[in-house]
């Protein structure tokens, strides 16, 4: 498959060095090249998805590229790609940094301005025009539920929370370009700071605080629980820059459902993922772990159900 890679890709973009498939990422393959001495990286789909509504990987680089032009700290997208070696991809700047969450968090020092990084980044996010991607579409609770179904097993907690988040939404907001996935993990981080924001896959039209709280969910602290945002800070300072550079004003209760939101989708996520490895669709050890995550993940829900009723 290398050596397929390679020779497709050296059509499209002259020679270049034997691709190297990178490690994490249980939903796109990333695969590293150079390429005229430039640094690129290939992200390539897989064989499935964690969510159906998950965007195209043509669609996903027509973002990146909108996000680009925002001046958003992203990697400079390159090239569109409809089939490498069956599959479609794209082609990016392969930036330096760390993006291994768990790296990340235990860094030291983690860079102090990395929490007002985040927040200055998702308010460029959410000043992109939605008119510039209008194959985006917005989210809805009942695209979690219909999933869930998908699934056909009970999993009371992940219903109970479903139904909490149903009785209890705040006063909708104006629905943004949103990333749909902005945590640590999907960063890339040096001893400066944030470098870049990965992983587009997921973005859609979204109530701005929803992009905000997800990145508060217990598993993108990565065992560093008691700095709820993604291990690495606090909120406070998180959700005052971000209000200060888009006057959206939104509020830490806003926060705290959303926080929960983002736990029953990746709970939801997680059993989808273990599906593709125990129908036979792509066997994977990581795939099956994600399965035995889904669980830790319902207890959380349980636990912030508990703290929020």
């Amino acid at each position: 498959m290398i050596s397929e890679m390679r020779e497709a890709l050296e059509a499209l973009l002259g020679p270049v060095s034997e691709p190297v498939l990178l490690a994490g990422g249980a939903s796109k393959e990333a695969w590293a090249v150079d390429a005229g001495g430039e640094p690129l990286l290939v992200r390539r789909a897989a064989v499935g998805v964690i969510h159906r509504h998950t965007l195209s990987l043509r669609d996903e680089f027509a973002v990146l590229e909108a996000a680009h032009e925002a001046g958003v700290k992203v990697p400079r997208p390159v090239l569109y790609i409809e089939d490498l070696d069956d599959r479609e991809a794209f082609v990016m700047e392969r930036i330096p940094g760390e993006t291994i969450g768990r790296r990340i968090v235990r860094m030291d020092p983690v860079p102090a301005e990395l929490p007002l990084q985040m927040a200055e980044e998702l308010a460029k996010i959410h000043a992109i025009p939605a008119e510039r991607l209008p194959f985006l579409v917005e989210a809805s609770l009942e695209r979690l539920v219909d999933e869930l179904d998908e699934v056909d097993e009970p999993h009371p907690a992940i219903e109970l929370g479903l139904w909490w988040l149903r009785e209890s939404r705040p006063e909708p907001r104006k629905s943004l370009v949103v990333h749909g996935d902005f945590r640590i993990g999907n960063l890339a981080v040096d001893e400066q700071g944030l470098v870049g924001v990965l992983d587009w896959e997921f973005a859609h039209l979204d109530d701005p605080a929803r992009d905000l709280a997800f990145g508060l969910v217990r598993a993108w602290r990565f065992g560093n629980d008691e700095l709820r945002l993604g291990g690495i800070g606090d909120v406070e300072p998180y959700l005052e820059r971000y209000n200060e550079l888009t006057g959206v004003d939104i509020r830490p209760e806003e926060l705290d459902y959303w926080e929960l939101a983002g736990n029953v989708a990746w709970a939801i996520g997680c059993l989808t993922q273990a599906r593709r490895h125990l129908t036979g669709q792509d066997r994977s050890v990581e795939l099956a772990i994600l399965g035995r995550l889904g669980a830790e993940v319902e207890y959380e829900i349980c636990h912030l159900l508990e703290t929020l009723s």
